[in-house]
């Protein structure tokens, strides 16, 4: 059978281009500048990040993907102001990020609502906390519960939400203060296939209907090309740019695009960065024989 002959990842239709080129006039939210990171350990120091750099655009869709130790969840705790930089910057607006603030959302993968406030008073939490009145605060927290699609259940507590319907409502408490930015760390990872299938749809339609941009940390291929604009691969030990890399899939984005040359070709790609050919490492376990288990069945 002939081997598949994909295009290059780098060819972009011209409606791709042009989405590109509009993309990079809009103004910088979030720009890091040779961000380096190190943990101070009993053996000395080990590098976590080394001189990252990057810009992410106005309600652009940035990924962020890279092998086991790049530093991914690292950097998305230095940009929410969790973790300080040993070097370099990041600036949010052209301002210094030194702390956590509430122009910055923060979804991460566990689930991280308060389990003994219900739905509705979970996305007002953040509103008070800026006082918000409890009126006003309610009000605005029953329209994002409605975004998200759970306005059925405001009076439900997380133990009662699957979690899916969990992380929707992590993603309506962090929108409720209306962040420029929406940092979200593996926030599907838990979930099963199907059910993040339908998280990463969802997260798209609120995508295209808020004035926000969003960085997205995951493991997973598919979900990084599905879902981005852009995709920074990190190289691990220390976490350095690989690449960016522009998605050449046309928007809006389906399930259908999956078999399309363009999806192929990039998550090939990628795949190609994260596990180069001839990559010496031996993921083989040593096998120390224990008992006659493994003895041949006659």
């Amino acid at each position: 059978m002939n081997k598949l002959q994909l295009p290059s990842y780098k060819e972009q239709a011209p409606e791709v281009a042009e989405r590109f080129r509009k993309l990079k006039e809009r103004e910088v939210i979030l720009e890091t500048a040779d961000l380096t990171k190190k943990f101070e350990v009993e053996k000395g120091a080990v590098t976590a990040l080394e001189k990252v750099s990057f810009k992410a655009y106005r309600r652009e869709f940035l990924s962020v993907i890279g092998p086991s130790g790049c530093g991914k969840s690292t950097l998305i705790r230095i940009l929410s102001g969790l973790e300080t930089a040993t070097e370099g910057s990041v600036l949010l607006d052209g301002k210094p990020v030194t702390k956590p603030g509430p122009e910055r959302g923060m979804v991460f993968q566990g689930y991280t609502l308060f389990p003994w406030l219900s739905v509705k008073k979970n996305v007002m939490f953040g509103l008070e906390v800026a006082g918000r009145s409890r009126n006003g605060a309610e009000a605005e927290a029953l329209q994002w519960i409605e975004m998200v699609g759970l306005e059925k259940f405001v009076d439900h507590y997380p133990a009662q939400l699957s979690g899916g319907m969990q992380q929707r409502v992590a993603i309506a408490r962090a929108l409720a203060n209306q962040p420029r930015v929406l940092l979200m760390d593996e926030p599907f990872g838990a979930l099963d296939a199907q059910t993040r299938a339908k998280m990463q749809s969802y997260l798209l339609q609120i995508w295209r209907n808020v004035d926000i941009t969003i960085i997205f940390i995951t493991h997973d291929l598919d979900e990084a090309v599905y879902l981005s604009d852009r995709i920074l691969v990190l190289d691990a030990n220390p976490g350095r740019v690989n690449e960016m890399i522009e998605v050449p899939v046309a928007r809006p984005r389906s399930s259908k695009q999956h078999l399309n040359p363009e999806y192929l070709a990039t998550k090939a790609h990628i795949e190609s960065l994260i596990h180069p050919p001839g990559d010496d490492d031996d993921d083989t376990l040593p096998m120390i024989k224990l008992t006659k288990a493994g003895d041949e069945i006659v």
